[in-house]
């Protein structure tokens, strides 16, 4: 009998943590907004959490990819730049988007295109992953590729060894959380980057979520100190009208001026194969709308170099270039190590180096698989 990928990520399991016992055997699974009830036998939205014998078990083990590259490609903009993020990712996701850059870890156990990605499945534990991260120089770890918060269990386990040993750790998550599993990872999780879709609430049915669902994440992990930052994939004929865009400007401003938008450039991949590649005047206008509603950092993605000044941080309150970027290539660095501005004394929200020198300026953003 041929083994398949979900044989082998049934095999790569351990009880999970989040999630309550029922009556008859069925379980409750707090991991994502899904929040699915569990029938013995049964598996979750994301097919990598199951019941068995009136127990969750959870992914465990693995990675399906592990490599070092600049914490700028997350995209952390806020958060020691220049250095590097040892980044890792498990299979499975609580999504099915059409447009998925990652889907050959992501819906590996949804298309058949994917199963390869069983040959990607590599057995590790915390203590290595972490040993890489610090043999290879990163200064963060972070889960990401798939969705982390189908597999918080196994990030949590190797965020609690990369804190004690001085290391920032971070998501990369579509948003779909609850409380509870907020709570679960705020001890260790001190950067979240969350995806903002679309602002309308049937483009999130076609996708298997609920817009007010990453609505309520976006407000809630703000207020629970994580530092936030959140990214729009923009394509065109989906999410790009002004008035779309405008609606998410609006709403992260009514959380915080402070948090950083990235609208990023589509490019045709996975099932979305229709949508020309968002072009540059476009990218650069929801930019400028991100602006107009009032948010002090704004970024434009994924068109390194043909942004204007859409890549650099400046300072909200003199215009002073405090971070200056290329793509994952940091140029110069100016923020003091008080997180202030060094031309008038304002202070810049994030998680910035200490000492100013620290801050390796980068001739490439090339990432180094970690093999």
């Amino acid at each position: 009998m041929k083994t398949t990928v979900a044989d082998v990520l049934d095999s790569l399991t351990r009880e999970g943590e989040l999630y309550e016992k029922l009556p008859d055997d069925a379980v409750r699974c707090y991991a994502c907004g899904h929040r699915c009830l569990i029938r013995e036998g049964r598996r979750g939205i994301c097919k990598v959490r199951f019941n068995r014998g009136g127990k969750l078990y959870v992914p465990w083990g693995y990675v399906a990819a592990l490599q070092a590259d600049p914490i700028e490609k997350k995209p952390f903009y806020h958060i020691l730049p220049g250095s590097d993020a040892l980044t890792f990712g498990m299979l499975g996701c609580d999504y099915h988007c059409a447009f998925c850059q990652n889907w050959l870890t992501s819906q590996t156990l949804r298309d058949p295109a994917a199963d390869y990605a069983a040959t990607l499945i590599r057995r590790v534990s915390p203590e290595q992953i972490v040993r890489y991260a610090l043999e290879s120089g990163a200064r963060a770890v972070v889960s990401s590729y798939n969705e982390p918060l189908i597999t918080s269990e196994w990030a949590v386990a190797i965020f609690r060894q990369a804190k004690e040993a001085g290391l920032l750790c971070g998501y990369v998550s579509n948003g779909n959380a609850t409380p509870e599993v907020l709570e679960y990872l705020r001890p260790y999780v001190s950067a979240y980057k969350i995806d903002l879709k679309s602002m309308q609430k049937k483009n999130y049915r076609e996708l298997g979520g609920v817009l007010q669902r990453v609505l309520d994440t976006i407000r809630r992990a703000h207020e629970m100190g994580f530092w936030v930052e959140v990214v729009t994939l923009v394509i065109p004929g989906y999410n790009d009208s002004p008035e779309e865009l405008m609606d998410a400007a609006r709403f992260i401003a009514s959380v915080s001026r402070d948090i950083p938008w990235h609208v990023t450039a589509f490019h045709p991949d996975y099932k979305m194969t229709d949508p020309p590649p968002t072009s540059v005047r476009t990218l650069i206008r929801a930019a400028e709308i991100g602006e107009e509603a009032g948010l002090r950092y704004v970024y434009a993605g994924n068109l390194p170099g043909y942004v204007r000044d859409y890549e650099t941080t400046r300072c909200p309150q003199c215009g002073t270039p405090l971070v200056e970027r290329t793509g994952y290539v940091l140029r110069a660095y100016r923020i003091t190590a008080e997180g202030t501005c060094p031309q008038c004394g304002a202070s810049i929200p994030g998680i910035w180096h200490a000492h100013p020198g620290d801050a390796p300026l980068r001739r490439s953003g090339m990432p180094r698989v970690i093999r």
